[in-house]
């Protein structure tokens, strides 16, 4: 029995020597903690929440309706609603960075430092498009924090995060930097940086750590099902947010560059049908008639791998380059065009700050020539009077979808042909024509319209 248990324990010094174990401790944060914690914020907001009836907001006929105005007493027209968020003091005068949610509406906003001093804040500037909001106090000689570079970072590295999560002071929390670059849901502009940091309400705002003690981000959105941390939190990259701060301060707003296109995913089947190796870059799927883009001769099925001299390796990559650039400046596109590559200057716009919103296009039946294709689809012509309604010049009305048109292209009845990859389609004849050429098997790009909105969808033809 004592020779096994000897055993074991030279085969434990052995891992532990022999495999390095010793040599690559857990970090330590309490240097990082005691030098960068008094440059975090705590940022409390006093908002004004009108009640016009002064009573509870209950939905007209509510059965409780007529009771509160019979016999409650009435609640106040106007009350005050609180909330809480971090942030992080960027310059010795004052200067502090925090999220854009955390300070919106507010009609009061009070800076607490870690040694108890209490500020009013006056709003420089909010882009709620990243969600980063310049703050400045009247104080001098504050602590600040050293900025770093998130281009540095790798995914598996240590990062700190301190805030106030549920008004709690100075927490601090660790994790490691899960991914980069990620793409939310309407944060075109964001290369987000995920981390498994736990980050909870109160958190917004707050400073993310490098191990060197530089700040690489700010925390700004959580993934949650309960509402509190999943080990899935996303921070804006420092570079991105000092862009949109120099601008919030020198004037107050931020300008974006724009070049009138829309454009998708392109997917693997898409990149085959257009005859590139790889997936990589943007697939453009309209372009706006006289804006930038159709003035440089950019063209619908173009794939714009390099932008301003930097690559595009995926669609959302785009409006993050193009937005910052200055608008007015000429900038170099390399493209993929029928086979090519190819180069071309587009001189950049300037964003609108409110989209326009698409409207649904109804469409007739009439005169309706159906054809069934070797796609899965039933196909029409569409009429003069659609053409004029949809404002374009050929087409073809999906009338049924069946097989995988449906199920993997997600094709839909009412839906508009416009091209097949870089043809226009004009008539029914042409468009089958086109697709007797094809070989079984092969991936066909179709550029589809539904409502306002192209898109290009990749179909397999079928090989039986």
């Amino acid at each position: 029995m004592l020779r096994k248990l000897l055993g074991y324990t030279v085969l434990l010094l052995g891992i532990s020597l022999g495999g390095g174990l010793h040599a690559r401790e857990l970090p330590d944060f309490t240097d990082l903690v005691e030098k960068q914690g008094s440059a975090v914020v705590n940022i409390s907001t006093t908002q004004i929440v009108h009640n016009q009836s002064g009573f509870p907001n209950l939905p007209e006929g509510d059965p409780f309706s007529d009771f509160f105005r019979r016999f409650a007493p009435q609640m106040p027209r106007d009350h005050e609603s609180q909330s809480l968020g971090s942030g992080f003091i960027i310059s010795a005068d004052g200067y502090i960075m925090t999220n854009a949610h955390v300070v919106d509406k507010a009609e009061k906003i009070t800076v607490r430092l870690t040694d108890k001093r209490e500020f009013i804040a006056k709003v420089i500037g909010a882009d709620k498009r990243t969600d980063v909001a310049l703050l400045k106090i009247e104080a001098t000689e504050l602590p600040k924090v050293t900025v770093g570079d998130p281009n540095k970072l790798k995914v598996g590295e240590w990062v700190v995060a301190i805030g106030s999560p549920f008004g709690f002071d100075s927490s601090v929390t660790q994790g490691i930097v899960s991914a980069k670059g990620r793409s939310l849901q309407q944060d075109n502009f964001v290369p987000f940086i995920q981390t498994d940091v736990a980050i909870n309400p109160g958190n917004s705002g707050g400073p993310l750590f490098n191990m060197d003690g530089e700040v690489v981000g700010i925390n700004s959105q959580i993934y949650t099902r309960s509402g509190g941390s999943m080990g899935l939190s996303f921070a804006i990259p420092i570079d991105v947010a000092t862009q949109v701060t120099e601008q919030l301060r020198s004037s107050g707003k931020v300008t974006r560059g724009r070049i009138g296109v829309t454009i998708q995913e392109l997917t693997r089947e898409l990149a085959d049908s257009f005859g590139l190796k790889k997936p990589q870059g943007a697939l453009i799927s309209s372009v706006e008639k006289n804006g930038p883009a159709d003035k440089a001769g950019i063209e619908v099925s173009d794939v714009i791998v390099t932008f301003d001299g930097k690559p595009v390796n995926a669609s959302h990559d785009l409006p993050r380059l193009v937005a910052a650039v200055k608008p007015g400046k000429k900038v170099s596109v390399e493209l993929w065009r029928k086979g090519e590559s190819k180069h071309i200057s587009v001189e950049v716009a300037e964003i609108a700050e409110d989209g326009k919103l698409s409207r649904g296009i109804e469409k007739s039946a009439d005169d309706v020539a159906e054809m069934v294709t070797r796609l899965g689809i039933s196909v029409s012509e569409l009429s003069k009077e659609q053409l004029k309604e949809l404002q374009i010049s050929g087409g073809l009305l999906v009338e049924e979808v069946k097989g995988q048109a449906a199920r993997s292209a997600g094709l839909q009845r009412g839906d508009v042909l416009l091209s097949i990859g870089t043809i226009s389609i004009r008539s029914m004849k042409q468009f089958n024509d086109i697709i007797k050429q094809v070989a079984r098997g092969r991936n066909i790009a179709l550029l589809v319209r539904r409502g306002e909105s192209p898109m290009y969808v990749a179909i397999k033809l079928d090989e039986k």
